[in-house]
C-alpha cells in the first residue's frame, strides 16, 4: 500500500518505519476474519485493515481526531491478524507506532481516562501493588459489591518451596503475577526441581504494561533495568508469563542498537518452550504419580500463539506427558484480557470473555488451563482457570 509522508513527518523515524510496514499490506481483508474487536463491533475501522487505513491517513497529513484515537485504542494487540496475514504485515509494531502518532496529534483524552491510564501505568508495576492487593483482599468482605468483585480472592499456595538445586535459570514471572497468583511461581519451582533446576526470580517489570499505555519513557527505563538485572549471567531466561516473555523477546525492536538487550532477547524462552522440550520430557514423565491425568481445556494466550508463536510446545508436551488436552472452537480469538484492555475497554472485553468461556465450557474438561496471568485473571472472574504448570505440579510424585 503506497504511502507518501506529509512534509512535517518526512524526518520522523516513527513515521518512516510505519510507512515501511504499511507497504506490505495489500488490503485483502483476511485479517477481519480473525480480529476479535471487529467480530464484536462489526466496524471496519475496528479491524486491522481499517486501522491501517487510519494510520496511513495520519502519515499523509490528515489530522488525528478523538475517533481515530478510539479506534486504535480498541485494538487488543492480540496479533491474530499477523498469524493469518498472507503478506506478513507486522501489524503489532505498526499499531503501536500509529497510537504514538495519534496521541501526539489528537485532542487530549477526557480527564477521567487520563487519570485512569496514569494510575495503571504507575501502580500496577510498582512495589506497592502487592501490599495494596493483600490489604484489599483482607478487607474484601467489607467492600461494596462492585469493588469486592474487582479484588481477586487470595490464592492459597499449594506447593512447598523447593530446595536449592545445582542448576539455575533466570525466571521472569511478571510484576503482578507474584501477588495475584503466587502458586504459579511455587508450581514452577516444584517442576523445575524435578530437573535439578532452580528458578532465580528476576525482579522488575518487563515494560510491556507501560509501553502499551503510551508511557514510552517509563517503559524504556523498565526494559533497561531488566536488561541490567540479567547482564553478566549466562543462564537461560525462562518466562512463566507469556506476555512478559513476548515483550522481552522483542527488546531488539524496542531498544535498537543495545547489544545487551538483544542478547537478553535471544536467551529468553517461554516456560513451555524450555521445560516441555524433548530433552526434559522423559524425566518429567518419570516423575508423574501413577494413575490417570485430568482432561484439560487449553486456552492458548495470544501472546503465546500469535506473538511468540510457541503454543505448540505446550500442547504437544502436555499430551506427551499423558494429559488429555483440547482446544476450544475459535481458539485463535482473544479472551479480552490484553493487559489493561479489560479495564479500559470493559464492554468489548466482557463480550469476548463470555464467548471464550462458552467455547471452553463446551469441551466438558475437568480443568481450564492457560499460560498468562492476564488471561487467567480475566477468565477466573467467572470460572476457575489455572496455569498449566500448576496442574503439572499437582501430579508430580513427592
Amino acid at each position: 500500500m503506497h504511502t507518501e509522508l506529509a512534509p512535517e513527518l518526512a524526518q520522523n523515524p516513527a513515521a518512516q518505519r510505519a510507512r515501511e510496514l504499511i507497504q506490505s499490506c495489500v488490503h485483502c481483508g483476511f485479517c477481519t476474519a480473525t480480529c476479535p474487536s471487529y467480530q464484536v463491533l462489526g466496524n471496519e475501522l475496528d479491524s486491522p485493515r481499517g486501522r491501517i487505513a487510519l494510520v496511513r491517513q495520519l502519515l499523509q497529513g490528515e489530522a488525528a481526531s478523538a475517533a481515530t484515537q478510539q479506534h486504535l485504542d480498541r485494538c487488543l494487540s492480540c496479533r491474530a491478524c499477523e498469524t493469518t496475514c498472507p503478506s506478513g504485515v507486522r501489524y503489532g509494531e505498526l499499531v503501536d507506532l500509529g497510537r504514538g502518532l495519534a496521541d501526539a496529534q489528537a485532542p487530549a483524552r477526557p480527564l477521567k481516562a487520563r487519570l485512569l491510564r496514569a494510575l495503571l501505568a504507575r501502580f500496577l508495576p510498582s512495589p506497592l501493588f502487592g501490599p495494596s492487593l493483600r490489604l484489599g483482599q483482607w478487607l474484601r468482605p467489607l467492600l461494596p459489591g462492585r469493588l469486592r468483585r474487582a479484588v481477586p480472592r487470595r490464592q492459597r499456595v499449594l506447593h512447598r518451596p523447593a530446595k536449592a538445586q545445582p542448576r539455575q535459570v533466570l525466571l521472569l514471572r511478571g510484576c503482578v503475577q507474584p501477588a495475584l497468583a503466587p502458586n504459579i511461581e511455587a508450581a514452577t519451582q516444584r517442576v523445575l526441581a524435578v530437573l535439578g533446576v532452580q528458578g532465580v526470580p528476576v525482579e522488575g517489570c518487563c515494560g510491556a504494561l507501560r509501553e502499551h499505555l503510551g508511557a514510552h519513557e517509563s517503559a524504556r527505563r523498565d526494559m533497561q533495568a531488566l536488561v541490567a538485572a540479567c547482564a553478566g549471567r549466562s543462564e537461560p531466561i525462562v518466562s512463566n508469563a507469556s506476555g512478559c516473555g513476548l515483550m522481552v523477546k522483542e527488546y531488539g525492536r524496542h531498544l535498537p542498537g543495545d547489544a545487551a538487550a538483544a542478547a537478553v532477547a535471544e536467551r529468553t524462552q517461554d516456560l513451555g518452550e524450555w521445560l516441555l522440550s524433548p530433552a526434559h520430557l522423559p524425566r518429567l514423565r518419570a516423575a508423574l504419580k501413577p494413575g490417570p491425568l485430568p482432561s484439560l481445556a487449553w486456552h492458548p494466550p495470544c501472546t503465546l500463539q500469535h506473538g511468540q508463536r510457541r503454543a505448540d510446545p505446550v500442547e504437544q508436551g502436555l499430551r506427551q506427558l499423558g494429559f488429555q488436552l483440547q482446544r476450544p472452537r475459535d481458539a485463535h480469538l482473544c479472551c479480552g484480557s490484553a493487559g489493561t484492555y479489560s479495564i479500559l475497554q470493559p464492554a468489548v472485553a466482557q463480550e469476548l470473555r463470555a464467548r471464550k468461556l462458552a467455547a471452553l465450557d463446551e469441551l466438558g474438561a475437568e480443568q481450564i488451563v492457560s499460560a498468562n496471568i492476564g488471561c487467567i485473571s480475566h477468565l477466573s472472574d467467572a470460572r476457575p482457570v489455572r496455569h498449566w504448570v500448576e496442574v503439572l505440579a499437582d501430579h508430580l510424585s513427592d
